[in-house]
């Protein structure tokens, strides 16, 4: 018997999204499994994506349904093929995540298989506490009543078979199935655990077949009666009822959901609804018999007295619900007027002197911050502004005019600037095609390892507003081709940021490990790690950095870009955007530990060595998808396990400093960045900002060597 059986409706679900579904569930690292996927006669072309899938895979369970039925009815018909010891249920619009069933089931073992496990989802926010695996790791309801308040949802939920079977639980047709199927386990379930991880990716775009939509939504009044009609415990119906009251106030009051010609229908019908389950729901009449014995004049004074708290109740509450619309109002009108204000200033002439810089971070730094020193140096004719937030300013060097992103000063300089440069989306104001001989330069974020994400970013659909665009070398212009096309020129010139490194000398390292802090005869490790999408929150570390450092003992220091959480003793933790920046922890550090980050193709300019742990490489390709398969290419050794790591650190003989990492290096630099001789910066500017006047030549590869400033400083150019 499998230990999970994941059941999958298909209904006019897109072909590449069912290819994502089912690989994702077919590609978990776990044997107890067993995919059925119900489909209806709706959509040939997913018929046959089943089929192959089918054939390939026998774990892959297709049941074909004789006509289209419903969400409910496709799930009633997989639960009653369903041999698993635990069901789990999925959208063909959805993915799970990578290692999300090897957690699950860890999870499961770990409390003694109880017969309903919680775990969250990507639309799920984790702030709220109710996934918090504190003890008492197993519970029922009673032990925490906020997990009434959670979504319905069953994709986030794994039920144990025989709960499903006790309770006779099945999905009724309708919009909302998932409300008493979920509310009704979730009451009677005699042990119940919690996952604190996103298992499962909800697709935001486009919207799932079965969505409701108009009068779709008046469902929900017909599930809660049928979640009533159930034999509740009777602690549990007064809670449910108030949810009810939250949900269909919540829905009536929310704009664009019900039609207007249904409000008042719905209305009618929710009011009906709750007068029918008030009383079976704990609550009681408005008046007694001893009400009635009592003098009419003791009665009026307290219905007043009640009258008036109740109006103070209600007049507290309406200003915390106006307090916030009154804030979004009133930035939304400000937006309104710095859009006007921009499209005002965009019919009167450019001012040719004057270059915009946007960077994404706001701080001073990456290839924003390369070009904007180079333009001083080289076209001192130009002024320069920087947009940034007031707690960016002391870390500004004294060229730029700093300007705040939402002042009436930032959008003028927008619409009037010559030069617009970014390294993220333009914002809002910005129209969608440049105006008239102004020039817009993207200079993205660094060289691509992973493909952008799915759906589009914002910087994906502007590539109509570019007129030309950076390119750090060949397989970044290869990227750029596929990922973002459009009509802008691609300068293929080399990483700015990264003539820093090339250009530095010994004092410039001196100088950057005194800003950190960093002892002499320290070995200083600097690890970066690349954000995945199937962890609980961005950032977090997948290495357990404070125990490496416990394992390297004294004379080793870790910078961590990755948030801790708590100081550990041998780890400085730094912070992932603003100051320092990330070419000062370049400088600084005599080994990057990474794993699938793009500061790679920067620091291998050093020559120092690089480490790439790629513990969790298939789960990584699989969630993000990649254009570049780093662990084929290293510019270093390779590890697996942090024991491998440990002794590479360790072990003289394990070939961190040998030549064979130099030869990877060397290769590396000349495969991905054949341009980077420190003068990009020099190159972009005199491209853009002077008309190509001067443009230098790039040093050919076997001209030029590889320097570690620590060693062999050379002088800046």
């Amino acid at each position: 018997m499998p230990r999970f059986s994941v059941i999958m409706t298909v209904h006019r679900a897109p072909a590449e999204h069912l290819h994502a579904a089912l690989t994702s569930v077919l590609g978990q690292r776990f044997a107890g499994l067993e995919l059925i996927a119900v489909d209806d006669p709706a959509d040939s072309e997913a018929d046959a994506v089943l089929r192959g899938y089918a054939a390939a895979d026998r774990r892959l369970v297709r049941l074909r349904l004789p006509c289209p039925v419903g969400p409910g009815a496709a799930r009633n018909t997989g639960l009653d093929r369903a041999r698993g010891a635990y069901v789990l249920f999925l959208d063909a619009a959805d993915t799970l995540a990578p290692g999300a069933l090897p957690a699950i089931d860890a999870r499961l073992r770990a409390t003694g298989d109880p017969q309903l496990l919680l775990f969250r989802d990507t639309a799920t926010d984790p702030g709220t506490g109710l996934y918090s695996e504190q003890p008492p790791e197993v519970m029922t309801l009673a032990d925490r009543p906020g997990l009434l308040w959670l979504d319905p949802a069953v994709h986030a939920r794994a039920h144990r078979r025989d709960l499903i079977d006790r309770l006779g639980l099945r999905f009724p047709p309708g919009h909302y199935a998932d409300l008493p199927f979920s509310q009704r386990a979730l009451t009677a379930a005699g042990s119940i655990a919690v996952l604190d991880r996103s298992c499962v990716r909800r697709a935001p775009s486009p919207a799932p077949a079965h969505r409701p939509t108009g009068r779709a939504h008046l469902d929900l009044l017909r599930q809660y009666d049928r979640l009533f009609a159930q034999p509740l415990p009777a602690r549990w119906r007064a809670p449910l009822y108030q949810r009810m009251l939250a949900d269909l106030t919540r829905l009536h009051q929310r704009p664009g959901l019900l039609p207007p010609a249904a409000r008042a229908e719905f209305f009618r019908h929710a009011a009906a609804l709750g007068a029918r389950h008030r009383t079976t729901s704990g609550a009681t009449p408005l008046t007694d018999g001893r009400h009635r014995a009592r003098p009419a004049p003791a009665r009026w004074l307290r219905a007043g007295a009640a009258f008036a708290a109740r109006a103070r109740l209600t007049t507290r509450r309406a200003a915390r619900a106006l307090t916030p619309r009154l804030r979004t109002y009133g930035r939304w009108l400000r937006a309104a007027a710095l859009r006007l204000y921009y499209r005002l200033h965009l019919h009167r002439p450019l001012l040719t002197d004057l270059a915009v810089f946007l960077p994404a971070t706001g701080g001073y730094a990456g290839h924003p911050a390369a070009l904007e020193s180079r333009v001083r140096a080289l076209a001192p004719h130009l002024r320069t502004v920087w947009i940034a937030g007031p707690e960016h300013a002391r870390h500004l060097p004294e060229g730029p005019r700093r300007l705040h992103p939402h002042s009436p000063a930032a959008a003028r300089a927008l619409a009037r600037a010559r030069y617009l440069v970014s390294d993220a989306p333009f914002p809002a104001p910005v129209p969608d095609h440049p105006r008239a001989d102004q020039h817009r330069l993207q200079t993205h974020r660094g060289t691509p390892i992973a493909l952008p994400p799915t759906p589009p970013t914002p910087d994906d659909r502007q590539t109509g507003c570019w007129t030309t665009a950076l390119s750090t070398g060949p397989h970044a212009t290869r990227a750029a081709r596929r990922a973002h096309p459009g009509p802008y020129t691609l300068l293929e010139y080399g990483s700015p940021q990264a003539d820093r490194l090339l250009t530095a000398g010994a004092e410039d390292v001196r100088a950057a490990r005194a800003a950190l802090g960093v002892p002499d005869g320290v070995l200083t490790v600097l690890y970066v790690p690349a954000r995945r999408p199937y962890e609980p929150g961005p950032g977090i570390p997948h290495l357990d950095v404070a125990g490496l450092a416990a394992r390297l003992g004294p004379g080793h220091l870790l910078l961590s870009r990755a948030p801790l959480g708590h100081p550990a003793p041998g780890v400085r933790e730094v912070p992932a955007a603003g100051h320092p920046d990330l070419m000062t922890l370049c400088l600084a550090a005599d080994v990057l530990l990474t794993d699938y980050h793009p500061v790679v193709f920067e620091y291998v300019l050093l020559d120092r060595p690089i480490v790439v742990h790629a513990a969790d490489w298939a789960d990584y390709r699989t969630a993000r998808g990649v254009c570049l398969e780093l662990p084929d290419c290293p510019p270093g050794p390779v590890t697996r396990t942090e024991d491998e790591l440990h002794a590479l650190f360790t072990d003289p003989a394990a070939g961190l400093w040998d030549a064979q990492g130099a030869r990877l290096r060397a290769a590396f630099r000349a495969a991905f960045s054949p341009r980077d001789d420190g003068r990009a910066a020099e190159r972009v500017v005199r491209e853009v900002f002077l008309d190509g006047h001067g443009l230098p030549a790039v040093t050919p590869p076997g001209a030029r060597r590889a320097h570690d400033p620590a060693t062999d400083p050379v002088p800046a150019s």
